[in-house]
C-alpha cells in the first residue's frame, strides 16, 4: 500500500507497506473511479534509479517516469528519453486518473 502526502513543490511525503492480500482486495472494493494499471520499470542511470511506468486500460498510451531524490536540489542524469516536466501537473496523479483517464482527455492537452 502506498500512502502519498500533499506536495510542497516537486517534494512529498511518501509511506509504503506491505499488507495482506485479503485487505488489499477489501481495500480495491472501496476505490471510487476505475483502476490504473500499470507495469513499472526501473532503470538504473548514473547513480539514481529512474521508475518508469507504462500504463494500461483507460490510461493506455501514457508513459511517466519518476526519480526520487534525497533532496530537490540534489544532480542527476537526465536520460535522453525524459520528456517533458508534470510533477506539479495534477492530471498525471494516480489520483486523477482514476477519475479522468488519459484516454478521455483532449489531444490538445497532452
Amino acid at each position: 500500500m502506498s500512502v502519498k502526502g500533499k506536495p510542497v513543490g516537486l517534494t512529498r511525503p511518501e509511506y509504503e507497506y506491505s499488507i495482506p492480500i485479503d485487505e488489499a482486495q477489501e481495500l480495491m472494493e472501496l476505490c471510487i473511479g476505475s483502476l490504473v494499471e500499470k507495469t513499472r520499470y526501473r532503470h538504473h542511470v548514473g547513480k539514481h534509479v529512474w521508475e518508469v511506468d507504462v500504463f494500461h486500460g483507460e490510461n493506455e498510451g501514457l508513459v511517466v517516469a519518476e526519480i526520487e531524490l534525497s533532496a530537490e536540489a540534489e544532480s542527476y542524469d537526465k536520460p535522453d528519453w525524459i520528456g517533458a516536466e508534470v510533477s506539479s501537473d495534477l492530471r498525471y496523479a494516480n489520483s486523477n486518473l482514476s477519475i479522468n483517464p488519459y484516454r478521455q482527455w483532449q489531444i490538445a492537452d497532452r
